[in-house]
């Protein structure tokens, strides 16, 4: 028996057996068969964020912190458009996003008409940011380009994709398809001769050290056999978690402090998985890493980028570190002072960062006993997160930390809406915590609303200096002090948690932090604890910028 149904049903039907049970966007005239259809069956919730911008950075953190397909639904020409910094960001943390938008009629399409909504060449712009961009051609169609699209955001290295929809073709009426299954992702496996060449070059080490990335987050236990064996690990900020931050084989992300730098000389390997080795984590590729240095990565482009390999190995993470391990198995014979020196180089790298930040390390200390082990850590752009969020709070999950990794201010309000409905949909049972500085917050103040009206639960911590500090740090260090276009007018958080409807303390001294963090932990909903950073006092050491190599004299 045949079902007649629309295309935007149809597309919410595959979108339930792909497992999708959230999805974030904005109701237009151009989407409105989609969302009609998702709200009628009832499987998915969608989450009315308050601008397309919001909506992509909710649907990039929900498909993080979940380890799911992340999904946003938009409009055509000008509201695809606002999406498209949400998408360079998911494009840059290599998040598995599809992204659904409209498109006009197509008898209208791509003819210059100045039709409403219509964006002149819109796929071309959707295509410069994502991994890869469709056109649903036909209604025939429509299902066999949603699986192409999601087969290569789930596949490695994951992006965003893109789709538009022609209203039209939307609306159509189609014979629902008996094939709605998604397509299994691509996964390269490891080259059996190059994985055997890899393990006797690293047999003979004796202090090996793993750099483990992003794109290492699904091989945590591979990565523990390799620890067993006597490895020890140092992190990218978007690979943190993948070892538990208290583990004493573990250098977290503190990779690139001079103390840490100083252990690195004395290692003689590393192997690098699944990173990029940013600039801003590697002090412009300037960074001394332990030679010979060895790479895997799924992408076969990051051969040669920023550090040259002794090797270079094209597979998955966990097949591949699974395959190295089993073939080092019993073979390596470790110093036996190597864990030793790296917890004393952690030691070393964390006493300095603590010392820099001054007051505020009592912050730091009262956060993480709020936190607990089982929490998603959110951070906008702001130098809290710059100097302590990226590495003292301790994260002990793949999935358990999102940030800004492209250095876009704004968007850890919405990220945290995302994460926290994200955490109820996928019943993961993580709490959410946002850190966020007075400057990027009121970016995107509308999503506070949303917030409220979705009953997102997080706690924001809210660095609250009524400027853009480290833009005023810069001025300093580099502009003679001249302090331009970097204060700001903020709101009254107070009167706007009374008006908006949702929790709100304010300290002005951090001996309040952990009762006022545990009153609000009560609360239901989105809460607020706005630290005054003007009566609490400056950091210790001034951050302003990212960290460069010092060039000798």
């Amino acid at each position: 028996m045949t079902r007649t149904v629309t295309v935007g049903h149809a597309i919410a039907a595959f979108l339930e057996r792909c497992g999708v049970k959230a999805a974030f966007g904005v109701i237009s005239i151009h989407n409105m068969p989609i969302l009609d259809a998702i709200a009628a069956r009832g499987a998915i919730r969608f989450v009315s964020a308050r601008g397309e911008a919001g909506a992509a950075s909710m649907a990039d953190a929900c498909a993080r912190t979940t380890h799911s397909l992340g999904v946003v639904i938009t409009s055509t020409g000008t509201a695809a458009g606002n999406a498209a910094g949400g998408m360079v960001e998911a494009l840059t943390a290599g998040t598995p996003l599809l992204h659904i938008t409209g498109q006009i009629e197509t008898p209208y399409l791509d003819r210059d008409l100045a039709y409403i909504h219509e964006a002149p060449d819109q796929l071309t712009m959707l295509s410069a940011v994502s991994k890869q961009a469709w056109r649903v051609r036909s209604a025939e169609t429509a299902i066999a380009t949603f699986q192409q699209a999601v087969r290569c955001a789930l596949s490695a290295p994951t992006g965003p994709v893109s789709v538009e929809v022609p209203i039209d073709i939307q609306a159509a009426l189609i014979e629902l398809p008996e094939e709605l299954e998604p397509l299994v992702p691509v996964v390269t496996p490891p080259d059996a001769r190059a994985i055997e060449r890899l393990a006797d070059a690293l047999v003979s080490a004796r202090r090996p050290l793993l750099w483990l990335g992003g794109g290492a987050r699904s091989a945590q236990a591979a990565v523990q056999r390799l620890l067993g064996m006597g490895f020890c690990v140092v992190t990218s900020t978007q690979g943190r978690g993948i070892v538990p931050e208290d583990h004493a084989a573990s250098l977290g992300a503190y990779n690139m402090a001079p103390p840490v730098e100083a252990f690195y000389a004395s290692c003689d390997a590393m192997l690098v998985v699944g990173s990029r080795l940013r600039s801003n984590e590697t002090l412009k590729y300037q960074l001394k890493l332990p030679q010979p240095l060895y790479r895997i990565d799924a992408d076969p482009a990051a051969n040669g980028r920023c550090y040259e390999s002794r090797q270079f190995i094209c597979a998955d993470a966990a097949l591949a570190l699974d395959a190295l391990a089993d073939r080092l198995e019993g073979r390596m014979q470790v110093d036996a002072a190597f864990g030793a020196d790296l917890r004393r180089a952690h030691a070393a790298a964390v006493a300095t960062l603590r010392d820099g930040l001054g007051p505020y390390a009592a912050l730091v200390d009262a956060v993480q006993a709020q936190a607990g082990r089982r929490f998603a850590w959110v951070r906008d752009v702001t130098v809290s997160n710059s100097t302590w969020g990226n590495r003292e709070l301790r994260i002990f999950d793949p999935r358990a930390g999102v940030h800004a990794l492209g250095g876009g201010i704004g968007l850890g309000l919405a990220m945290a809406v995302g994460a926290a409905v994200g955490s109820a949909a996928y019943a993961s049972g993580r709490r959410t915590l946002l850190l966020a500085g007075d400057g990027g917050f009121v970016l995107n103040l509308g999503e506070l609303a949303c917030a409220v009206q979705e009953k997102a639960d997080f706690t924001v911590v809210l660095m609250n200096d009524k400027g853009y500090g480290v833009i005023k740090n810069i001025q300093d260090a580099q502009y003679g002090g001249r302090k331009v276009y970097a204060d700001l007018h903020t709101p009254d958080y107070a009167l706007l948690a009374q008006a908006l409807g949702f929790a709100h303390r304010r300290i002005t001294s951090l001996a309040d932090a952990p009762a006022a963090l545990a009153a609000l932990g009560h609360e239901p909903g989105p809460k607020m604890l706005e630290v005054d950073m003007l009566t609490v006092g400056r950091f210790k050491t001034a951050f302003a910028g990212p960290p460069v190599k010092a060039v000798a004299a």
